[in-house]
């Protein structure tokens, strides 16, 4: 009867140490997808691209040099709207609204922004982003 009883509570132990796992990576998404965004609303592109996956950091900022968007760029407003997380909790979509101009316009445009970002290394990260004022940008 002994046995059992151990053999129960080692599982019961391991799953509530794994379930804390997944727990505490996801509630590292929030932060990650917040700060991107204030990041690139503020205008701190070299800090916006550390949360973009390492092997597109370069392009960020090199594309954010030759459009000039530390002088061009506004983004002047960011809403997160939904969160969908793959099965393995490894991948999250995220969908929110932009607002931004770019000169020489003077027009603000509003649009909805998919990202898709990754879990890597212990941190969440941004790989792909559809929409916004990097459209293409992030394939």
């Amino acid at each position: 009867m002994i046995r059992p009883l151990a053999v129960l509570l080692l599982l019961a132990l391991g799953g509530a140490c794994a379930h804390t796992v997944k727990t505490s990576h996801l509630e590292a998404l929030r932060p990650a997808v917040e700060g991107f965004h204030q990041r690139i609303r503020w205008k701190d592109y070299r800090y916006a691209a550390r949360y973009i996956v390492p092997e597109r950091r370069q392009d960020f900022e090199q594309a954010r040099k030759e459009l000039h968007d530390e002088r061009d760029l506004a983004v002047t407003d960011y809403e997160i709207e939904g969160v969908e997380l793959s099965e393995d909790n490894q991948r999250a979509i995220i969908t929110s609204r932009i607002s931004w101009m770019r000169l020489p316009s003077v027009s603000e445009q509003r649009d909805t922004v998919t990202s898709e970002f990754v879990h890597r290394d212990g941190v969440w990260l941004l790989e792909r982003q559809l929409g916004g004022p990097f459209d293409g940008e992030l394939p």
